[in-house]
């Protein structure tokens, strides 16, 4: 199949005018990006102008969550009702635009759906799971997580994922939101806890994530090597550079506290005044981060409080509200989310690439919140939702 007169945004910061994508319908994947002529019988449609770009690339949500006030309700299903969750929210991120995702972990089910959209027993974007969290006993997640003390017990807590599947590590650095009785500007873990959890990841060949607000936490693991700093809500000066110095990913989630502050009449008191308090500090330290030229991959923490699976592409436009150009924010919510998340053949359009990509009537260069609206959603080659082709969608079949 061939798509062609569209504009392609390829997920690398680069456009191509006037430009075709010829689709291998075998394989589902790109075979080629510019010029593009039919072969024999081969469909081609001309899309008259409209804007080609990779899926969305989310590296950090929850499919256990479901933008519910509070972590109780779900703490309390049982692993049936769970795994139901998890695949409704995988099927709606999927048909919103978000072709692939690192699911941040609950109990262990993240890598059984995973493994089930892998196989197309279900649908749901490209998924990189984890199994649990790691966190202090008490601390941040507990309630769907696994809770360790002292240096061996993480390290076991770490063999324990990845013998249950897991493609990478998260661990909390430091307290959250919305778990009650936690500080998020307070380490967590020891330097050496922090420490056996990073090298025993490495050694295991997975990427390490750290769950971290507060600035001394985030120091902590970036110094015990972590690969992506998640949140990052309280950055200072020196924490920045370190993660220049260490080429650290941050992957900021400015969805999460929007959502609250904007639900403040149905948040819980705590999540509400935590969220008070570090709203303004997290846009500060995103704009900060951004400056100074760290590396930013794009992830909305979906799931959390009001934060509704299918609202992803919102990410983008806060990226581009305060700080960055709209290129360099579909770029980190596409291609480099994608290599840093370890998605393999995502988040570009390129030769060779996966070709999951979205059909746009409007340029989200000009205007990003277009990228929440698109028009067709393709995965593999194949219409997931909105328009097909052709007569009565979008293109016109080239006889």
């Amino acid at each position: 199949m061939i798509i062609r007169d569209a504009r392609v945004i390829d997920g690398t910061g680069a456009v191509h005018e006037d430009a075709a994508v010829r689709v291998d319908p075998d394989s589902g994947r790109v075979e080629a990006v510019g010029d593009a002529e039919p072969r024999g019988d081969e469909p081609a449609y001309d899309l008259d102008g409209k804007t080609v770009m990779p899926g969305l690339v989310d590296a950090h949500v929850h499919y256990s969550l479901s933008g519910e006030a509070s972590v109780v309700s779900v703490a309390a299903m049982s692993d049936a009702e769970l795994a139901l969750t998890e695949a409704e929210n995988a099927r709606t991120t999927l048909e919103s635009g978000v072709t692939g995702v690192r699911a941040m972990g609950a109990r262990d089910l993240d890598v059984v759906l995973a493994d089930r959209i892998a196989r197309g027993n279900l649908p749901g974007p490209r998924t990189v799971a984890n199994c649990r969290s790691i966190t202090i006993t008490g601390g941040h997640g507990h309630h769907l997580g696994r809770e360790v003390d002292g240096p061996t017990e993480c390290r076991k807590a770490v063999r324990e994922q990845i013998k249950q599947g897991a493609q990478f590590v998260k661990f909390m650095a430091t307290g959250g939101v919305t778990t009650p009785g936690t500080d998020p500007n307070s380490p967590a873990f020891t330097d050496a806890e922090m420490d056996a959890l990073v090298d025993e990841a490495h050694r295991r060949g997975v990427h390490a994530a750290a769950h971290a607000h507060g600035a001394a936490g985030a120091r902590a693991a970036v110094r015990a090597g972590v690969d992506t700093l998640e949140h990052g809500t309280f950055l200072d000066e020196e924490t920045v550079d370190l993660l220049v110095a260490e080429d650290v990913t941050l992957v900021p989630t400015l969805s999460a506290p929007h959502h609250i502050v904007r639900n403040a009449d149905s948040a819980t008191d705590e999540s509400l005044r935590k969220t008070n308090d570090v709203y303004e500090r997290h846009v500060e330290s995103f704009r900060l981060a951004v400056e100074a030229g760290v590396d930013v991959a794009s992830g909305t923490d979906a799931g959390t409080p009001f934060n509704y699976h299918g609202t992803n592409a919102a990410e983008i436009s806060f990226m581009v509200e305060y700080a960055m150009e709209p290129m360099d924010a579909i770029v980190a919510m596409t291609g480099r989310s994608a290599e840093v998340i370890g998605l393999d053949d995502a988040g570009t359009l390129e030769s060779g690439s996966h070709a999951d990509f979205l059909v746009l009537d409007d340029d989200p260069l000009d205007d990003v919140a277009a990228i929440g609206d698109p028009r067709t959603v393709v995965k593999g080659g194949e219409v997931v939702a909105g328009d097909g082709f052709g007569s009565g969608g979008v293109g016109e079949r080239v006889e």
